[in-house]
């Protein structure tokens, strides 16, 4: 067989056969083309305009097709047998959806030039479209189904976040002393907070130990400006890494923010240089170096500030960032107390085994310690691990309840994944959880996080903590198991 000709009579057979999809792999390129697309092959080779619709469109027609009778005469004069076409109401014309191309290749009867269908062939395509066309409308119906729901539940939680919002401003947040700690409020904080006042609850909830005001704010900003023009005058950029790492004074570690900044939520833009709140994170963790020099700036600290710029004006975000961070869970990991950090782990792995027992034992067997996932969590209280919605509704809970729901929510995370983990070994696991899937969604997070009991040999959290703590005190030979490991 010659590429590119076209052939009679005994190997016009031979042509016939290669379309109905044999011996496809001894053929040319251009036999290719001639089985996919005739039409397009026609129109390159012999330059004949297609005969048949394809995608939809009709060119002009130069070689009329054979009659539709002539060819069902031929074939009953071939077989002896009687072809009865399809009813009218199965015609292309009538049928709602349609995939063009599959119709054009399927459907249509072959140009004048190439040997005709068969009646069998032709029946047989004709079924195989209208599977195909049925499976399409089942995905499509299944699609829209999909969407509706997700419309619907979209609409409703909408409802819901309207009427909490009238709820917390005109009943809850005129009264708060008062009403934070019902069971009606404990509830309701529970499922989100409506983000208009978020931030308002956030600060409420955070308070102001440290007595900080605007003023406060400002002068510590002007302090830092200070530092940033005197080092920008003294230091060249190839300083920054060593200045932040070896200089006694830590408000050297404000050069260090400048390299954070752009690592802060890449994906939003609004922190990059040139950004709207760019200027912004950089003064509030500025002043917060200056603040409290015995801090500095730790890496970490900038996806914070940047949740709480997001929800609070700029002194009302210093005022709850300098707090926040003053809390002992937080002081303890951002001063890089080892410590205590040993004793945060340790209780969370006590809370691990009475939730997760088959999960612990895996990690137990590869010898991985929460020091792996944990750590990087809590820097960030989970803004940059978990999307950024569903980060705030963890913060949610987490100024309601304490340090003890950041350790809550992170056997939350393990429980959601317990069955990806106990198939993995050490690397997958340390890579899987340092980077968790962007499709966790709330409600799957906040259910396994439901389903953990704080509470062991009835024992909660804080008791549990301060049995670790006692321990310590009484020296290193009545540490508990879990603190050793």
């Amino acid at each position: 067989l010659k590429c590119g000709s076209l052939c009679k009579s005994s190997q016009g057979d031979l042509v016939l056969c290669m379309l109905r999809g044999q011996h496809v792999s001894i053929l040319s390129n251009s036999l290719r083309l001639l089985i996919l697309n005739p039409c397009t092959y026609y129109s390159k080779v012999s330059g004949y305009a297609p005969g048949w619709k394809l995608f939809g469109k009709v060119p002009p027609r130069e070689n009329l097709q054979k009659d539709s009778k002539i060819i069902q005469q031929e074939y009953e004069a071939r077989t002896g047998r009687m072809y009865k076409p399809p009813p009218p109401s199965t015609r292309r014309k009538n049928i709602e959806f349609e995939p063009l191309s599959t119709t054009a290749l399927i459907l249509e009867d072959r140009p004048a030039n190439l040997p005709a269908k068969s009646v069998e062939e032709a029946l047989r395509h004709r079924q195989e479209y209208d599977e195909m066309v049925a499976e399409a409308k089942k995905r499509e119906i299944k699609e829209a189904h999909k969407r509706k729901k997700i419309m619907r539940e979209r609409f409703k939680q909408e409802e819901n976040i309207a009427s909490a919002m009238v709820i917390w401003v005109n009943e809850i947040l005129p009264n708060w002393e008062g009403m934070r700690a019902t069971r009606r409020v404990r509830e309701l904080w529970w499922q989100g907070l409506p983000p208009s006042v978020r931030g308002k609850v956030w600060s409420l909830a955070v308070g102001n130990e440290l007595n900080i005001t605007p003023e406060l704010y400002e002068i510590f900003l002007s302090r830092a400006k200070e530092r940033w023009k005197s080092f920008s005058e003294t230091t060249s950029e190839n300083d920054i890494e060593d200045a932040g790492a070896s200089v006694a004074d830590r408000e050297a570690s404000l050069e260090l923010i400048k390299l954070d900044i752009s690592r802060t939520f890449p994906s939003l833009y609004i922190f990059q240089k040139g950004g709207p709140y760019h200027d912004l994170l950089h003064s509030v963790l500025g002043a917060y170096t200056c603040y409290r020099p015995d801090v500095g700036y730790v890496q970490g600290m900038s996806f914070i500030a940047a949740v709480l710029i997001l929800n609070l004006e700029e002194a009302d975000a210093f005022i709850a960032f300098a707090n926040l961070l003053n809390k002992p869970c937080q002081l303890a990991f951002f001063r890089v107390d080892h410590s205590m950090m040993l004793k945060y782990f340790a209780a969370f792995e006590v809370f691990f085994e009475e939730n997760l027992p088959k999960l612990f034992l895996h990690f137990k067997s590869y010898s991985l310690t929460p020091d792996i996932y944990l750590i990087d969590w809590i820097f960030t209280l989970y803004s940059k691990s978990l999307p950024l919605d569903l980060a705030c509704r963890v913060w949610d809970v987490f100024c309601r309840d304490g340090e003890e729901f950041l350790f809550r929510t992170g056997l939350g995370i393990l429980r959601l994944y317990e069955d990806i983990l106990l198939q993995m070994d050490f690397i997958h696991i340390a890579q899987f959880l340092t980077k968790l899937p962007e499709d966790i969604t709330s409600e799957k997070l906040f259910s396994c996080i439901a389903a953990i009991q704080m509470q062991n040999s009835n024992k909660k959290w804080a008791q549990v903590f301060a049995s670790l703590m006692k321990d310590n005190k009484e020296g290193d030979k009545n540490h508990s198991p879990a603190l050793k490991s």
